[in-house]
């Protein structure tokens, strides 16, 4: 690792010094518009009336200790973030109490959410808010994109622009766990012939919180463009590479008040009746985007962008299975492998009159990938294992009917593997938009904004329970929106919109339906109407947004997981959100300055059927209809930020986080409930200047000051025993008080 840092730094300072001209271009105003256009289509500004939050590129180099893009954000208004293992390791985040699943992450315009889970892995592509210039959080239907719609919002990122001078910058933090986070970047600037060249490698290793936590993350970023006049040609690489234990198996109450950091995955008994742990319980996964874009303008009024993406992704995770059901009673080491790979495209028209403005377009996917399992064959060795001891159904592999698919020959375990069942995802996505802003005036302005999806998934094969996947389903979808949006003459800000959002299920949600009900899962739809007022003078700051979302067929968490740490989810006929955002911040004095914000929600299921088990009791259930609480849905989310600069290039921040009861399923039992919790952090900096311009600054972040114990669900299941029910649940342990410290150099 120090020898892949130390040649990546030297070509990095290479770059550097052999960059282009400090000079910049004569049209460094064109330069910075045509950048502004590569995004304008999913960024929202004080024109479009949506409900959002922008974070700039100061605010996310703050949070440069934060390991995961969710805590960069957690502070947003709605969002709840949550880990497996802390802030380490496998993380997501939620809007308005709506899973990762249903908001739409783009780059640079290009959809980041996997085609067939339809959510984004943040572990996949490590530090990638240290690649972004800005970030926006739209709460609601969203803007028009391609890929995946909109249920609970839409992250849209914008990459680096190109700085107009050359620079280098490096970071290291060093924290709890034995957590190592690191980052080297440079770039040329746009030079004399207008072309710019930017890279950034970062890495991130960690024992983490929990047992077998760990993580090994590395990316690098690239990319390169030619500023024209009047046109703009970029290039962008994005190489993720991840190692981390597993954790989704979360763990139950009795063992955590044994030992908080405990984690049951790749647990076995050894022959002396010992219990061990398989020390490669992993997951595994390399994930790159190869991206180019180009814009051009036409005139005064008209501009044209092309975008084109390539993603391939391929890994697998690694579990060790004690008394696996497909040996007698045997042991065995298995893995699960994902081959994916997706090309999209956006062609966009964009026109921008005194009054009228119109941006339209179409985008297209193409998705395919493989997935399979391979479990490790006779000869191979393991830690722990002892593999002639194998009992495996077919040992010669002959002609069983387990051989559904032939052997293979590793040649990085120096071992055969057989692979027990294979399947395949098919997917195409056409979006066709059209988007208009027109101006009534220089205060009033109307927005509509008509999309069409034409969506066709298809699954084959075998899973990997050996029971077979035969799905092809063709989804037509049109979403439209419409809203106005009034500027006062002291710069308040009055919006209204309403909008409809159609999506299909996802891959997990289809494959468990089919097999287990026989019948695919239907499509979910959902209205949201927004009503907010935004007030801002030179100290203050404040905003209320009034929110109805109202689903058909809503895909909600049931409570349960699947063997890949998928929640499992089911349709309920019909649910709403109803809601109140409050948004403030207020500088007191010269040095100090107030931050928060609160929602107050409702979150229910209309009459859902369901059947009440009570926990313990030697009771037959009893099916009841009931209006209840949306799983992982709290009524009460709230944050707020004390900043305090008492030094001239000094801050300390005190941050709090309140998050409110919810329930891990949709039965509003007291048996499945998640206490609420508050934690609150503490963030001190100081930054130096140097004569040459530069900066070096040092942070140090106290997580959990307070040392707040809680613990956030994992996944609840009831089943009978003697004729008792019990209701069984797994629980993510967070971590107590932590550290991280940061220091950071830009030259």
């Amino acid at each position: 690792m120090k020898k892949k840092v130390f040649v990546l730094a030297t070509a990095l300072g290479l770059i550097w010094t052999l960059s282009f001209s400090n000079s910049i271009l004569a049209q460094e105003d064109s330069v910075r518009h045509l950048d502004e256009v590569q995004v304008r289509g999913v960024r929202v500004d004080n024109s479009t009336p949506l409900t959002s939050s922008k974070i700039g590129r100061d605010e996310i180099a703050d949070c440069r200790t934060e390991a995961s893009l969710p805590y960069v954000i957690e502070l947003q208004p709605s969002v709840v973030s949550s880990g497996e293992n802390g802030k380490v390791g496998n993380t997501s985040f939620r809007v308005r109490g709506v899973d990762g699943a249903r908001i739409n992450v783009g780059i640079n315009g290009i959809t980041l959410n996997d085609p067939e889970s339809q959510t984004v892995y943040w572990v996949n592509i490590p530090n990638l808010s240290g690649m972004a210039q800005q970030m926006s959080l739209q709460r609601g239907v969203g803007a028009s994109t391609g890929g995946t719609a909109s249920f609970g919002g839409a992250l849209n990122i914008q990459t680096l622009n190109a700085a107009s001078e050359p620079y280098a910058v490096a970071d290291m933090s060093v924290g709890s766990w034995n957590t190592r986070q690191y980052g080297i970047g440079a770039g040329t600037g746009v030079g004399k012939k207008g072309f710019s060249l930017d890279v950034a490698y970062n890495g991130l290793t960690s024992d983490g919180y929990v047992r077998g936590g760990f993580c090994d993350h590395q990316s690098l970023f690239l990319t390169g463009g030619h500023y024209g006049e009047r046109s703009l040609l970029k290039a962008v690489v994005i190489i993720g590479q991840q190692h981390t234990g597993i954790t989704w198996d979360g763990a139950s109450a009795e063992d955590l008040d044994s030992d908080p950091t405990f984690n049951p995955s790749g647990a076995y008994t050894d022959e002396w009746g010992v219990t061990r742990y398989y020390d490669n319980e992993s997951d595994n996964y390399n994930q790159n985007h190869y991206q180019l874009y180009y814009t051009r303008l036409l005139g005064e009024r008209w501009s044209v962008e092309a975008t084109a993406d390539y993603t391939r992704g391929y890994g697998y995770y690694e579990e060790y299975k004690e008394d696996w059901w497909l040996t007698v009673n045997g042991d065995a080491v298995t893995r699960k492998h994902e081959d994916n790979h997706s090309l999209a495209g956006i062609l966009t028209a964009n026109y921008s009159g005194q009054r009228l403005s119109l941006s339209f377009g179409q985008t297209a996917l193409y998705f395919v990938g493989d997935h399979y399992g391979d479990q490790v064959g006779p000869g191979a060795v393991y830690e722990g294992i002892v593999n002639n001891e194998y009992r495996i159904l077919n040992n010669e592999w002959g002609d069983s009917h387990y051989s559904l698919f032939p052997i293979h020959y590793s040649q990085k375990s120096n071992s055969q593997l057989f692979e027990w069942y294979r399947n395949e995802g098919r997917k195409q996505d056409g979006t066709t938009f059209v988007k208009m802003n027109y101006d009534f005036s220089a205060r009033l302005n109307l927005y509509g904004d008509l999309q069409y999806r034409n969506v066709h998934y298809a699954i084959g094969g075998v899973d990997d329970d050996l029971l077979g996947l035969d799905f092809d389903e063709c989804y037509h979808f049109f979403n439209p929106k419409v809203g106005v949006n009034w500027l006062t003459k002291r710069n308040n800000r009055l919006y209204a919109v309403a909008g409809a959002s159609q999506r299909e299920p996802a891959r997990a949600d289809v494959k468990e339906n089919v097999k287990v009900v026989g019948d695919t899962v239907k499509a979910e739809a959902m209205l949201d109407i927004e009503l907010g007022y935004q007030y801002k003078s030179e100290r203050c700051a404040a905003s209320v947004n009034g929110y109805a979302m109202l689903y058909r067929d809503q895909l909600t968490p049931k409570g349960q997981l699947n063997s890949g740490g998928y929640a499992l989810m089911e349709n309920v006929d019909k649910s709403y959100r109803l809601g109140v955002e409050l948004t403030g911040g207020f500088r007191v004095t010269r040095w100090m300055k107030l931050d928060a914000n609160l929602t107050l929600s409702s979150n229910k299921v209309v009459d859902y059927r369901y059947d009440d088990f009570e926990s313990g009791k030697d009771t037959v259930a009893v099916s009841r209809t009931a209006t209840t609480d949306l799983s992982f849905s709290p009524s009460v989310v709230g944050a707020g930020v004390a900043t305090f600069e008492f030094l001239k290039h000094g801050k300390v921040q005190l941050i709090g986080k309140y998050v409110g009861a919810m329930y891990c399923d949709n039965t509003s039992r007291e048996a499945v409930r998640q206490d609420a919790y508050f934690v609150a952090n503490l963030k001190v900096g100081y930054t130096w200047h140097l004569h040459n311009g530069g900066e070096v600054e040092a942070q140090l972040v106290v997580n959990n000051l307070f040392d707040h114990a809680y613990r956030l669900s994992a996944w609840t299941a009831d089943y009978a025993y003697e004729g008792v029910l019990y209701t069984e649940r797994a629980f993510y342990q967070q971590p107590g008080i932590n550290f991280m410290g940061c220091l950071k150099m830009k030259l």
